[in-house]
């Protein structure tokens, strides 16, 4: 029995809310899921993870800079050194976090994956290209600290 797409987006908002919240003090409130329709960011600073497996697929956390700036600060506190170079840091490795818990809640509903090193895109107006042709299926969040959404897809 193939999992619905509901299914497959539990462990994925699961994983978003206990990541920021363990390792940035965030909270984050998660939207209605909703298909992507092209390929623009949602955010300022996005990272991608290739998945690879029982399925292909991957998954992005796009964040707005406000976001992206105090997730870091609250990483980091005050060991900040360049913002921008921190923050790609940041959510690159929040990104990996979230993808390696939401491949161990996936893993549960039978679907065995492996996933890349994230890919960190910064700047304003950026795209995003996931790997496969399906349907891209974006949940948005908001926290006190602003906005970010993330998305996920497989073939």
């Amino acid at each position: 029995m193939k999992p619905t797409d509901a299914e497959v987006a539990k462990p994925f908002v699961e994983a978003t809310k206990h990541v920021l919240s363990m390792m940035a003090q965030v909270d984050p409130t998660a939207g209605k899921p909703y298909v992507k329709k092209g390929s623009s960011a949602a955010g300022d600073v996005s990272a991608v993870v290739g998945l690879a497996g029982d399925k292909h697929g991957s998954i992005s956390l796009s964040f707005s800079k406000k976001c992206a700036i105090a997730i870091v600060k609250n990483m980091l506190g005050d060991d900040i050194v360049d913002i921008i170079q921190d923050a790609k840091d940041a959510v690159g490795e929040i990104t990996n976090m979230i993808s390696g818990q939401a491949r161990a809640g996936l893993s549960q509903l039978g679907l065995n994956l492996q996933a890349s090193t994230p890919t960190v895109i910064f700047g304003d107006n950026h795209t995003i290209s996931h790997v496969t042709s399906g349907p891209v299926i974006a949940i948005p969040f908001t926290t006190e600290f602003g906005d970010f959404t993330l998305e996920f897809c497989f073939e």
